[in-house]
């Protein structure tokens, strides 16, 4: 039997699709830059709402990934994480015929499915008849069929399973697959979270919970983490899928790792329906639970990809959170937000934000907070808002919360 505590878990390919980019190379050099992948909505008709931006993924050619009639029973979201992992799987060098099927896995993170798919089918109905909905509606839209797909696509028949905590699942789901691979039940598993949700029906929720910003400057300017004027998240879509591995069957094919997956933790607020706990007692418990599953202290952290989603509490939330777990020494940790240029990427922002980190360890830099002029008093830690900055990077702490009260941290380590 395998020793839980003898397993070290790698990660030795990344595959993105974002915003800014679909080859790791891009998106750092944009993001060192401050670049934004911020615009105006063009999936769908804004004009109805105050919120009319949005991080999109431009000029995406799903039939550069699989069949033209693959591509078509997938909803967007599906198409994303196929892509993403169809990247990560040649970046690993790895040829699943050489790997037992029932050894090789799939979790990934998920948050609304096929929110676009729905509405259009919605649509199809009412107006056309209640025959007229598509026979690959139903298996489009589940959250489940990104990683269904994933499976099918590329023949991986072990481990698999789908993670729906919301702004959390993508982070879970990295977490969720080290631990699989630690206790013996798979030897590489392609792990990470996708969305593509901005239609009027996801938009329509969304802004009537008040959770969008209601910025009408400059499209790139809307997403603010930390600053006083932060009024609410960009929504955006994307895919990153990371392919974890047991480190010596990484070592037997000659592969050289990127990073160590140290540890993870996960917890609930316990709370509210969609606003963290105001003092983020539920977000630290799950940053404590990951530095304890990494055997880590709060010094040895270098750096935090922070949640940092640009909504007044959120924000204001994790930086107690962060302090509660971090003590004085929070105050010595530098901080930065993703999601002030890629948005707010949902069910597959953790996932993103976690090849980030990762980025940010190979290159002894921390991207950049843009858009935070105004830092606000209360959020008054260590963040990174005048342009990159260098550093030697050995550990790194990714954070990913909720609604729902969903908590989900990992610590990643240099190889």
């Amino acid at each position: 039997m395998v020793e839980f505590n003898k397993r070290r878990v790698v990660v030795t390919g990344i595959g993105i699709i974002t915003p800014l980019g679909n080859d790791t190379e891009m998106l750092w050099s944009q993001l060192i830059e401050g670049k934004s992948g911020v615009d105006y909505i063009t999936q769908c008709d804004p004009s109805p709402f105050p919120s009319k931006v949005a991080a999109e993924v431009k000029g995406f050619d799903p039939t550069e990934y699989m069949g033209p009639k693959e591509h078509k029973r997938m909803a967007r979201f599906s198409q994303l994480a196929v892509a993403a992992a169809s990247i990560a799987l040649e970046k690993a060098s790895i040829n699943i015929d050489n790997i037992h099927p029932g050894r090789i896995g799939v979790v990934i993170g998920n948050g609304n499915g096929g929110f676009p798919t729905i509405e259009t089918n919605a649509k199809d109905m009412f107006f056309r008849g209640h025959m007229k909905v598509s026979p690959f509606f139903i298996p489009m839209i589940l959250p489940n069929m990104a990683a269904a797909n994933i499976s099918r696509i590329f023949g991986i028949k072990g481990y698999t399973s789908t993670i729906t905590t919301a702004c959390a699942a993508g982070t879970q789901a990295v977490g969720e697959a080290s631990e699989v691979i630690k206790r013996g039940d798979a030897d590489v598993i392609l792990a990470g979270g996708c969305e593509s949700g901005i239609s009027e029906l996801g938009l329509s929720g969304f802004n009537v919970i008040k959770a969008l910003t209601r910025w009408d400057g400059p499209p790139e300017q809307a997403s603010k983490p930390f600053d006083i004027r932060r009024d609410g998240f960009v929504p955006a879509e994307g895919s990153a899928i990371l392919v974890l591995e047991e480190e010596k069957h990484a070592i037997d094919r000659g592969v050289m790792p990127l990073a160590i997956v140290l540890g993870q933790g996960v917890s609930s607020d316990g709370f509210h329906l969609v606003q963290p706990d105001d003092y983020g007692r539920g977000a630290s418990m799950a940053i404590d639970n990951a530095l304890s599953n990494a055997k880590c202290s709060p010094r040895d952290i270098d750096y935090i990809n922070a949640h940092g989603t640009s909504t007044p509490m959120n924000d204001l939330a994790e930086t107690r959170a962060i302090k509660k777990s971090f003590g004085k020494h929070a105050y010595s940790v530098p901080i930065s937000s993703t999601k002030s240029m890629l948005g707010h990427c949902l069910g597959g922002a953790g996932a993103i934000e976690a090849a980030v980190s990762i980025l940010s360890l190979l290159n002894n830099e921390m991207h950049p907070t843009i858009n935070c002029q105004e830092p606000d008093p209360e959020c008054d830690l260590d963040y990174v808002i005048d342009g990159p900055r260098k550093k030697t990077i050995n550990t790194v702490l990714s954070n990913s919360f909720g609604f729902g009260g969903q908590n989900a941290c990992v610590v990643l380590q240099k190889y």
